[in-house]
């Protein structure tokens, strides 16, 4: 088995790869955005405007989509890692998002698949029926499997096209996330702008249509460059790994632990499909887990042939487990940024829908492309991150990246805070008005500008691009290289438990802020009612209690140590190693 394992995870290198495959990869990267985005930002106003449904229920939908479809990323990742290998799952998935994404404009194009339309002075519209809603799920759940492939993998397969043994392309690597991110933020602009204005003013046929097909185009431009990416093949099941280190320290928990770490077993012929990069190096911590690596004589273990895994493992192996449970903490503090983040679609739409969205007098901002300013300010973080950030700041820190990946999340954190805590006093702004204006009890617009909300988005479009592209940077530096799709699924889990926690707080805060009056934080049917700023404010303090734990994650963590081989210029054989803990 073991034999079977190690011929498995042989990989094959291609000499392809670099900047020529790039566009290949954006290119459904980018698709697979705009199919995502194009709808989810204007979901809320699909489901309550097409299927009619109730805005909490509504609420809880999206975010329960957004949810899955971050969640998928780690079947997608396992099979990739295990199996497959990246591409062909990157290929497989997008052939299943593109059923969905069909099966979602069919629904949305035939009659008979949505509800009838309000009829004029009508309060309650029939809502969608379960036939019709288990459709819209359907296609849903086939998005969210889709997603799950493509999500995790195409990071990962990005990053595999620079050979990050050689000396020259070493900084590309990190600098590609600043590239992906920017390529991603790009065609969200144009979903929360062109795709969103086609669903409010054309329809959403076409607001669908267009990026099915354009999914559809980007898998043939995926498939048609293969025979220039940098291919790896998988190296066995992580999971697999991972869990003989568990059981075999299980079996040896009584064991006293050596003397000297040089004692335990380390097999490099064993571990080479799996560090091809470098080999991890021991650390003091975690020491019971150490002993997956010790050597008795029950292992029957034999000088030159392969050791059972179940009960002995080498160095290596046990500091890739223990590499993933370090990254524990740093990925928990994530979660509550996107709990705020996913407030932008849904409540901040709906305060955006009851506001002057004017332009001129015949045109008017779509509720669904406010997050325009999102976009736009992250993509300009970026920029001046990439280009000006980091060259001024590489000066006093002798950095190659500016700072280290840990420092970016931390102002992230803070940028987050004070866009939840504006929020709230935004809203309050926005009642005034209202109230002002006897409009409290009614569903007219507030002649108040929707520019009051730039504030908050533009925020959070600050706080992701140091946040959320410094934790893709964290997992993919710091995981280990033979579960890096893994590790680029444990982002996107982070994201989907975000999405579900804010499905928790507001089902939590509408059930326990109800008035016997009818009163409530989060009303059904009129934020003018509630108290939405209070909601805002419960997330600010929540998020300051994130930032204390995050500090003391931040201080008290590790970072990998790896015995690094490095390629000589003329990338003929290996020159040596050294001892390089990535920062």
């Amino acid at each position: 088995m073991e034999e079977m394992e190690s011929n498995k995870g042989c990989r094959r290198k291609r000499q392809h790869g670099g900047l020529v495959t790039m566009p290949f990869i954006f290119a459904n990267e980018a698709c697979e955005k705009l199919a995502v985005v194009g709808f989810s930002t204007n979901m809320i106003s699909y489901l309550t405007t097409q299927l009619h449904m109730p805005l909490t229920k509504a609420a809880n939908t999206l975010t329960n989509f957004g949810g899955t479809s971050s969640l998928t990323p780690l079947l997608g990742a396992f099979m990739a890692d295990s199996y497959a290998g990246r591409f062909w799952t990157i290929t497989v998935a997008s052939i299943i998002y593109q059923i969905g994404m069909t099966s979602l404009t069919l629904s949305a194009i035939l009659p008979h698949l949505k509800p009838p339309p309000c009829k004029l002075g009508e309060q309650v519209c029939q809502e969608a029926d379960t036939r019709q809603l288990a459709i819209l799920y359907a296609s849903l759940l086939l998005g969210a499997l889709g997603a799950g492939g493509i999500r995790p993998c195409v990071v990962a397969f990005g990053a595999d096209q620079f050979d990050e043994s050689d000396p020259k392309q070493t900084a590309k690597t990190w600098r590609y996330f600043n590239w992906y991110y920017f390529v991603m933020g790009v065609s969200i602009l144009v979903a929360v702008t062109v795709l969103v204005y086609i669903q409010d003013n054309i329809g959403w046929g076409w607001g669908l249509g267009i990026p099915t097909i354009a999914m559809f185009l980007s898998i043939i431009a995926f498939i048609g460059g293969y025979p220039l990416y940098r291919n790896l093949d998988p190296a066995g099941s992580p999971f697999t790994r991972l869990l003989q280190v568990s059981v075999a320290a299980f079996r040896k928990r009584k064991l006293a632990m050596v003397s000297d770490p040089k004692l335990l077993y380390q097999n490099d012929e064993l571990d080479a499909p799996i560090s091809i990069g470098g080999k991890l190096l021991h650390t003091i911590h975690m020491k019971f887990l150490d002993k997956a690596a010790i050597v008795v004589e029950e292992d029957n273990f034999k000088q030159g042939q392969a050791p059972n895994l179940w009960r002995l493992n080498t160095v290596h192996r046990v500091e890739e487990l223990k590499s993933i449970i370090r990254m524990g903490p740093i990925w928990a503090a994530g979660i509550l940024l996107i709990t705020a983040y996913a407030q932008q679609s849904t409540f901040s739409l709906q305060q955006a829908k009851s506001m002057d969205r004017h332009l001129t007098k015949s045109f008017q901002i779509p509720a669904g492309s406010m997050s325009v300013f999102t976009m736009t300010s992250m993509l300009t973080t970026i920029v001046f991150y990439d280009r000006i950030f980091v060259p001024v700041a590489r000066k006093f820190t002798g950095l190659e990246r500016g700072i280290s990946f840990l420092h970016r999340m931390g102002i992230g954190f803070v940028i987050s805070i004070l866009a939840t805590l504006v929020a709230g006093f935004v809203e309050i702004k926005r009642k005034q008005v209202a109230s002002s204006h006897g409009l409290i009890n009614s569903h007219q617009p507030i002649p108040i500008p929707v520019f009051w909300l730039v504030p908050q988005y533009s925020l959070h479009g600050i706080a992701e691009a140091f946040m959320s592209i410094g934790h893709l940077e964290f997992f993919y530096d710091q995981a280990p290289e033979s579960m890096r799709s893994t590790a680029m699924a444990l982002f996107w889990t982070a994201i989907s438990v975000g999405n579900y926690a804010s499905t928790l707080l507001v089902t939590l805060v509408h059930k326990f802020s109800a008035g016997s009056d009818g009163s409530n934080w989060l009303p059904d049917d009129n934020l003018n009612k509630g108290k939405l700023e209070y909601f805002y404010w419960l997330i600010t303090l929540l998020q300051v209690a994130n930032l204390i734990y995050y500090l003391i994650c931040a201080k008290m963590y590790t970072f990998k140590p790896i015995q690094a081989n490095i390629k000589e210029i003329s990338d003929s054989k290996e020159s040596g190693v050294e001892l390089a803990i990535k920062v």
